[in-house]
């Protein structure tokens, strides 16, 4: 990332950029130094998924509000952090919203569907608020692709996240939304989603089970869409990035 943001920040000209950071932290969450790299490399905010409570640190991050990080907003209430948050950009504030999926996923979460309406409902008549994105952070294709089409119209980007390989079906769905089904991940391209082939091959052939280690060296990918928004419901397009590099 640090070898490709500065050169998209160039052409690109972003006014926000959000990472999702569940596997920051040599694959499991995030620390407070790992949030700083990336802040310091010019990133506003931060979304999470599953790992979100991996590191030590992670509860005590996610409840400063100093950081615009999130976890997914439907974990149980009683979990520590904020399911979303706001960034203000220009004279407008973008809202960013977490969701977890519930398809072959291995916790019981609650409805994305449901608690992706009462936080968007929130918003609905402030005029402070220019756009809207969501990152899905799910297992099945289908339920990514199901919230997409349940919040065109509603959103202006439904983002999905997790699976670590790009979908490639971008799009506007016919509501404005942009839409992706997983954006892809940043790491190595020599290992199994990001983690060294040998273990995640020994662990298919023994079923038993061992400590995944990501791929620190040899070929990579950064991978990202650049969203252009036109309102808390629309996006004029959606791009996908891609930039493969040695590590």
């Amino acid at each position: 990332m640090a070898k490709v943001l500065p050169k998209w920040k160039k052409d690109y000209q972003p006014d926000a950029i959000i990472g999702n950071v569940e596997n920051l932290a040599h694959g499991n969450g995030f620390t407070k130094s790992t949030l700083d790299e990336l802040t310091a490399l010019g990133f506003d905010g931060f979304t999470s998924g599953d790992h979100a409570f991996k590191t030590a640190e992670a509860e005590t991050l996610l409840t400063d509000k100093s950081w615009l990080l999130a976890r997914p907003a439907n974990f149980p209430p009683s979990v520590s952090g904020r399911g979303y948050w706001r960034l203000k950009v220009g004279s407008k504030d973008l809202v960013v919203i977490n969701l977890i999926g519930r398809v072959f996923m291995e916790e019981n979460y609650d409805d994305p569907f449901r608690i992706a309406d009462t936080i968007i409902n929130e918003f609905k008549n402030d005029g402070d608020v220019g756009g809207i994105l969501v990152d899905f952070h799910a297992e099945a294709t289908s339920e990514k692709v199901a919230l997409g089409w349940y919040l065109d119209g509603r959103a202006s980007a439904v983002l999905g996240t997790h699976t670590h390989v790009a979908t490639r079906d971008e799009r506007l769905l016919p509501g404005g939304t942009s839409y992706i089904t997983d954006v892809g991940m940043t790491g190595s391209t020599e290992g199994v989603i990001g983690v060294k082939k040998e273990i995640v091959l020994e662990r298919f052939l023994k079923q038993t089970p061992a400590r995944f280690e990501p791929v620190e060296a040899g070929p990579a990918v950064v991978q990202a869409v650049l969203v252009d928004i036109s309102s808390p419901t629309k996006a004029n397009s959606i791009q996908y990035l891609k930039e493969e590099l040695t590590i």
